[in-house]
């Protein structure tokens, strides 16, 4: 079975204790009435391993519920769903060699009992008054709405600035397209760029999801600010990646994205990434592209007749260079399409050399 990334598994627990949602509304409660909680989510053997004495009360999940039903010392189990509470006032007894880095005995409880079970655990502080979730080795405390909105803020602040930069890049990747003197080393430029985009935006959606109904505008924000960069990063990479199976460009665009920081701003490991084995030697040599991502912006040309081109000429200088009657002999393409993507792609050519001097 495929391991779960951190990050959407991060997503979907915010998403489940987002506010406007009845269960954070409980939450909120039991955090404003000073005492403290802890909470599993989901039931089964493995909690029930763990689980010694309480009630069974399985009734209906309600905020005022968790809220009275957290006035006693012991845990409460909720169904995975959160639509049943089905056991308050149990005593959790995880093994004691799960290491734990916490020192209170509720929050030390709740990060072993996750570590345990796989179940999402929520322990609430009655002193300190903060919301922390564990799951596995995930361990995420819940900030103040207004210290969120602060570095969401922050953080498109940044992504404006990123994208305004690769922005240029992709016009001078281009105007370098159509004058065939594109390197590894500027291609690598972009995808550089694209990634510090990318990772930019996860940390956005990350706050989204923790603000729940207060992130609309963010999310408004970050759909104008990004749309369409990942169908534009696919392109870039059909174009440059050495082997261009599906499954292997797939493969690249994930290599890409697990890097570290330091190994991302290194050129070189890009390179070899695309499929180019001596990169370090030959990062400025130049590479042609196959054509993907500026016929992509074509009016009305279905990805299949696009497809069709890469393949019958097999980079974009040759499908800049064929003729009518050429383009005419393509599947699916036709006198009258041949036209239009021989104007198509002129009319973008001079678009990129003015936007490039702007």
């Amino acid at each position: 079975m495929k391991p779960s990334n951190p990050q959407d598994v991060m997503n979907r627990l915010l998403q489940l204790v987002a506010p406007g949602t009845p269960f954070r509304e409980g939450l909120e409660n039991v955090l404003r009435a000073k005492t403290g909680a802890l909470i599993v989510v989901g039931y089964g053997p493995e909690v029930a391993a763990v689980v010694d004495g309480g009630f069974a009360i399985d009734c209906e999940f309600t905020p005022n519920n968790l809220y009275e039903l957290a006035k006693m010392d012991g845990a409460i189990i909720l169904s995975g769903d959160l639509e049943r509470i089905l056991y308050a006032n149990a005593q959790l007894i995880p093994d004691s060699s799960i290491p734990s880095s916490e020192t209170g005995i509720r929050h030390r409880t709740a990060e072993r009992v996750a570590k345990q079970t796989g179940k999402l655990v929520i322990s609430i502080s009655q002193r300190r008054g903060v919301i922390t979730l564990y799951q596995g080795d995930l361990r995420y405390a819940l900030k103040d709405i207004g210290v969120i909105l602060t570095k969401a803020n922050q953080a498109i602040q940044t992504l404006e600035h990123y994208m305004t930069v690769l922005r240029q890049d992709f016009t001078n990747l281009s105007a370098s397209e159509f004058e065939e003197i594109v390197t590894l080393a500027e291609v690598a430029s972009v995808i550089q760029r694209i990634e510090r985009v990318l990772r930019v935006k996860a940390e956005i959606q990350r706050y989204i999801h923790e603000l729940g109904t207060e992130g609309r505008l963010i999310r408004m924000q970050l759909e104008e600010l990004v749309g369409g960069i990942e169908n534009e990063y696919k392109l870039l990479l059909n174009d440059y990646a050495k082997n261009v199976e599906a499954d292997k460009v797939r493969e690249v665009a994930a290599s890409l994205g697990r890097l570290t920081i330091e190994e991302l701003l290194d050129p070189a490991v890009v390179v070899r990434l695309l499929g180019y084995p001596h990169a370090q030697a030959g990062a400025e040599e130049p590479v042609r592209p196959r054509g993907f991502r500026l016929l992509s912006k074509i009016p009305r040309l279905p990805s299949v007749i696009r497809n069709n081109l890469v393949q019958r000429f097999g980079s974009l200088p040759r499908i800049l260079a064929a003729t009518i009657e050429e383009l005419d002999e393509v599947d699916g393409v036709g006198e009258a399409r041949a036209r239009a993507i021989r104007d198509g792609l002129r009319r973008l050519q001079e678009q990129v050399f003015i936007d490039r001097h702007i």
